[in-house]
């Protein structure tokens, strides 16, 4: 039987068989999705499709669905949405419809035989097999009871993990716990356990419970299953991930399998908690799409209504911190304004490549004016200002906000009472140690970071070739301000060849200490000056 599904998979390559063009100037995704829904339910999936695909992104989406329907109605749904989509969707039906097992979604749970996992198996196997032919970056897999949020691709995008699912909740159980569809061993353990540990049902259900609540966070974490709602790139297609049976393992469901064998490849599985999913799992879910999706376009209104705008300096940076910190950034901005000052290194491509799918304007300058930095200043705010922004926050390459900055910015901007955020900035002298004595405390002291733009108002920066400050000299007289306890973290001196470098530069721009402290230029190359664990 299963031989033949394989066969039958075969066969489907050749009606999705299509040629992309040679040179592609966008990332491609394949979202792909084998079908035999409900139409009520198919409605709500295709709809929340078509609401991603609605802007312009920075990568292509290509659609390809396998047909298994039984309603004519999903399949007219299906076909509807193909023909808006044009070449970019594929809908395939089997030659001969399979006389196997109906499975039963019923009003309680679902119940799949084990023929009916072997055929989705066959079926996803297949659609990898036309990804890799066909040269997509990416295949999405989605599962077509889901409703998704409009920032879901753009989110696992920027994680730049080869596998890595979107999570969505469901109670498996009528008035049962929601649980999510990701698991850390197993088929299905959603705690922490060494091997032969033995621990009681109580220690069992903390530790489940501890999972969820990490879960419930936004963030990227590492599990040991997922599936459902899963993006994959092409090296990972190209290592040779699939759903098909492994012989000597007996747990049910094709995903499981597929997770075995990602992991037995050495490619480690992720899930993605910033926005979750709405799962229709059973029919009487479908009466909570219309607050998860008046719900969603809320939050994308508070976005766009309050706009963080992120502007930033740079010169060579690449093998620096620029990736954490833009991975960082991107997970709470909703623009950039950058200004290369002549680097040689790969600093723009990175850039462009870590705020894929965020508005980016990028100035390279022809000409370095990094040794006058007050014009570097103006230049930025210049720029910045011209994309009318809602807030504006400035931030060096070097520099990250602490975890919980991105989960509470949001707060800070929709506070109409405040003009200007000041926070602390923590001077990191390796990787997780900062340094605090008389000379280096800059974090007992409260700066502007984050302010909102006032079109009306006057601008103006100090005259200083260094250290002039990065923020127009009139904010400070701002009445409209708060300190903030997030706290900024600084890696510029967190490595000694770094330091070295500094300590020679500012002895070259500065070597009479007028713009700084001649005392601190001394200090950088101090052996072992203080410094203090960082807890986050």
């Amino acid at each position: 039987m299963f031989s033949f599904f394989l066969t039958i998979s075969v066969i489907f390559l050749s009606f999705l068989h299509a040629e992309l063009p040679e040179e592609k100037l966008r990332p491609t995704i394949l979202v792909a999705s084998p079908v035999r829904q409900e139409p009520a339910i198919l409605k709500e999936f295709l709809w929340s499709l078509n609401r991603i695909d609605q802007k312009e992104k920075d990568y292509e989406l290509h659609y390809c669905f396998i047909d298994d329907n039984i309603e004519i109605y999903s399949q007219i749904l299906l076909n509807q949405f193909a023909a808006s989509k044009q070449d970019r969707c594929k809908v395939v039906s089997p030659h001969q419809p399979l006389q196997l097992s109906e499975y039963d979604t019923g009003k309680d749970c679902h119940y799949w035989p084990v023929e009916v996992t072997w055929k989705v198996a066959a079926f996803k196997d297949s659609m990898i097999d036309y990804a890799k032919k066909n040269d997509y970056d990416f295949i999405f897999f989605i599962d077509s009871d889901l409703v998704l949020h409009p920032k879901t691709l753009d989110q696992l995008l920027s994680d730049k993990k080869d596998i890595v699912s979107n999570v969505f909740w469901t109670a498996w159980t009528p008035n049962s716990p929601e649980f999510p569809q990701v698991w850390l061993y197993d088929e299905y353990k959603l705690y922490d356990i060494a091997i032969r540990e033995e621990i009681s049902p109580e220690e069992e259900n903390l530790r489940t419970a501890a999972f969820c609540e990490k879960l419930r966070k936004p963030g990227v974490y590492e599990v040991g299953g997922l599936g459902a709602c899963t993006l994959i790139s092409r090296a990972a297609l190209n290592k040779g991930v699939s759903f098909e049976r492994i012989k000597n393992i007996t747990f049910w469901g094709e995903d499981r399998h597929f997770c075995v064998r990602a992991a037995a490849l050495g490619i480690p599985l992720f899930v993605d908690t910033h926005y979750p999913a709405y799962h229709i799992y059973r029919k009487s879910a479908l009466e909570g799409v219309e607050d998860y999706k008046r719900k969603t376009e809320k939050e994308e209104e508070s976005v766009d209504s309050k706009r963080i705008t992120l502007a930033m300096i740079m010169r060579n940076e690449a093998g620096q911190y620029l990736e954490p910190m833009l991975k960082s950034a991107r997970t709470y901005i909703t623009d950039a304004v950058i200004i290369d000052d002549q680097s040689d290194d790969d600093s723009v491509a990175l850039c462009e490549r870590l705020l894929a799918g965020i508005p980016l304007k990028l100035i390279k300058n022809t000409h370095s004016l990094f040794s006058n930095e007050h014009l570097l200043r103006e230049q930025l705010w210049n720029e910045t200002v011209k994309t009318n922004p809602d807030w504006i926050l400035i931030l060096d390459a070097d520099e990250i906000f602490e975890e919980s900055f991105k989960d509470k910015v949001k707060e800070l901007t929709a506070n109409n009472e405040i003009d200007v955020y000041y926070f602390r900035l923590y001077d990191f002298w390796d990787e997780n140690h900062y340094r605090a004595d008389n000379l280096w405390c800059a974090h007992e002291y409260y700066r502007p970071f984050l302010m909102r733009y006032r079109p009306e108002a006057t601008y103006t920066f100090k005259q200083s070739a260094q250290h002039c400050g990065r923020m127009p000299l009139e904010i400070h007289e701002w009445k409209k301000y708060a300190l903030s306890n997030l706290r900024l973290k600084h890696f510029g001196w967190a490595r000694k060849e770094n330091r070295e470098k500094k300590y020679k530069r500012y002895l070259e721009l500065d070597p009479q200490g007028v713009h700084g402290s001649m005392l601190q230029y001394f200090s950088i190359l101090d052996e072992n000056p203080p410094l203090i664990e960082w807890k986050e």
